[in-house]
């Protein structure tokens, strides 16, 4: 009885994913998620967050997802990240199905593959700024002198020279958070992923670093999947997809529309 519940399981979560339109026929994908759902209990009750979504992301393209608080964004940048397993639907990112693959192998993929980038920076209260983006080049097997070399170099890219040997508790929330997309983007990642990475930044820091995304973008072939509120990121994507009540409600959403939001 097991075994057949398992193997209908396995057939609904296959027949959840929608045919693919005749103009996806073929296409290149960096991201190709399909029928993602999620739920979480809250209480006594079973909370529906993602409603079958499905969203694909051509490589080297810069995509902002927005909407309202409770809208399902993060939900989704973690489902498709490898960080969270929908209930059903399918995630191939980089030709690689993520939820096929034990807990192991996702989190090499992730190591080799993905920039993370959070608003809550993740950063370690007794390393340097060095340390901190050295820490991530060591699990990749890169020698000292190359580690301590990249991390220079992507700490000054982002505005951060002059604190290389600084700890957290010597530097602002926006440095922070700085520190933590060097970290992100020192190994050159394929796959970057951003969770409101200017909260915390004013406006000219704020474009340093969607700059430097779009520049790894642009220049590294890297696929950036952005969540914010910030209305200010827009002028920077190639696309922006809304997300509404965990569905999505544009895939090509018009910039004008978020200029002048703050």
């Amino acid at each position: 009885m097991i075994n057949a519940l398992r193997k209908k399981k396995v057939e609904i979560e296959e027949a959840a994913a929608p045919a693919p339109r005749p103009e996806e026929v073929g296409k290149r994908w960096a991201i190709e998620a399909r029928g993602i759902q999620k739920s979480f209990k809250a209480g006594q009750m079973m909370v529906d967050v993602l409603k079958g979504i499905d969203l694909l992301i051509e490589p080297g393209e810069i995509v902002l997802v927005m909407g309202p608080s409770g809208s399902g964004k993060s939900t989704l940048l973690a489902a498709v990240s490898g960080l969270m397993k929908p209930d059903l639907g399918s995630v191939v990112a980089l030709n690689t199905n993520i939820w096929k693959m034990s807990r192991k192998k996702i989190d090499r993929f992730r190591l080799d593959n993905c920039g993370f980038i959070f608003q809550g920076f993740n950063l370690f209260p007794a390393l340097t700024a060095s340390q901190q983006v050295q820490i991530v080049l060591k699990f990749m097997k890169l020698k000292k002198r190359e580690r301590k070399a990249a991390a220079e170099a992507t700490l000054t890219d982002v505005g951060l020279g002059h604190r290389l040997n600084n700890r957290p508790d010597r530097m602002s929330g926006g440095e922070k958070q700085r520190v933590a997309i060097a970290r992100a983007l020192a190994k050159k990642p394929k796959l970057i992923f951003a969770d409101e990475p200017t909260s915390a930044l004013d406006g000219e820091n704020g474009n340093i670093v969607m700059t430097l995304l779009r520049k790894c973008a642009k220049e590294q072939g890297a696929t950036v999947l952005c969540v914010t509120h910030d209305a200010r990121l827009a002028v920077f994507a190639d696309r922006i997809i809304t997300i509404e009540d965990g569905r999505i409600t544009s895939t090509n959403a018009d910039p004008a529309l978020f200029a002048h939001h703050h």
